[in-house]
């Protein structure tokens, strides 16, 4: 009887996940006509950067009952119907659907953001290094909210495009 040896064929596929204690997904947006400026985050969201045969792939999921502009009245409207609304849409999502280098430490992102309900197609370029073992990835680009069917706000006081930016802690996940 003879031995035969398998080989392992399966493609090897390296995934990271986002720490959300070292992470920040943070917006701004002008206000009262573009005279003041809302600064805001969301505080719950889980994400990861993986590395497979396909190339690199970016998702983070965010709660979007979790924003915070510190100011509860506000953050209550923006839960609501005409912004983000969380009872029918409560997650916010990005994924990636093409991520390519374009220098040392820089990718171009290329993806569909989701949230309240639609979604769109956006690109922007990215950092990304490693630090200590881990993978630090951060971005900001802007987008445009009417996209998403949010309003201005009942006098047109809330400025388009939102800036958005995040950072991202990323550490690996032990081979399975």
């Amino acid at each position: 009887m003879s031995s035969i040896a398998i080989e392992n064929t399966q493609p090897m596929m390296e995934r990271w996940t986002v720490d959300p204690e070292r992470t920040t997904v943070e917006f701004e947006v002008n206000h009262f006509w573009g005279l003041h400026t809302v600064h805001g985050r969301f505080d719950r969201f889980e994400g990861s950067y993986t590395v497979g045969p396909a190339g690199p792939q970016i998702d983070l999921a965010i709660d979007a009952a979790s924003v915070d502009t510190g100011n509860a009245a506000r953050d209550r409207h923006l839960r609501a119907e005409d912004y983000f609304d969380v009872a029918e849409y409560p997650q916010m999502r990005f994924s990636s659907t093409r991520v390519r280098p374009t220098g040392i430490g820089r990718v171009q992102v290329s993806g569909t953001l989701s949230a309240a309900g639609a979604s769109v197609p956006v690109d922007f370029e990215a950092s990304v290094r490693l630090v200590d073992g881990e993978l630090e990835v951060e971005a900001t680009t802007t987008v445009d909210q009417s996209q998403f069917g949010m309003t201005s706000g009942p006098l047109w006081n809330v400025r388009r495009p939102v800036k958005l930016h995040v950072k991202a802690r990323v550490v690996p996940e032990p081979p399975a």
